[in-house]
């Protein structure tokens, strides 16, 4: 399950049930990304800027839905993180070391 908004303040929630994509944008966008477990740190990721997704509703219900801009950049940061992919994985090697040595700094 994926919950995503088009506010980044919040509010207007969607819930995605077993979330596919089935399609993005050629065009990129960069954009702040972080995670709750890695409390303070927010990193700059590039990503399509719009997104569809297909999903199951609520009653069970089998939808489509193009996302986009931050509502496209949440949807596809849960879905890769729901298949296992953290969204570090999408830096540098360099820039990814350097993210998780502030990470340290910030925890102790």
């Amino acid at each position: 399950m994926v919950v995503v908004s088009d506010d980044p303040a919040g509010g207007d929630y969607r819930l995605l049930f077993n979330p596919m994509v089935t399609s993005v944008a050629a065009e990129t966008e960069a954009g702040e990304e972080g995670s709750v477990s890695l409390p303070g740190v927010r990193v700059s990721i590039e990503r399509p800027v719009w997104a569809e997704v297909s999903y199951m509703d609520a009653t069970g219900e089998p939808r489509t839905a193009r996302f986009e801009h931050f509502a496209a950049r949440v949807a596809l940061h849960e879905i890769e993180q729901m298949n296992g992919v953290f969204f570090l994985g999408k830096l540098s090697r360099l820039k990814r070391d350097m993210v998780l040595k502030k990470a340290r700094k910030l925890s102790g």
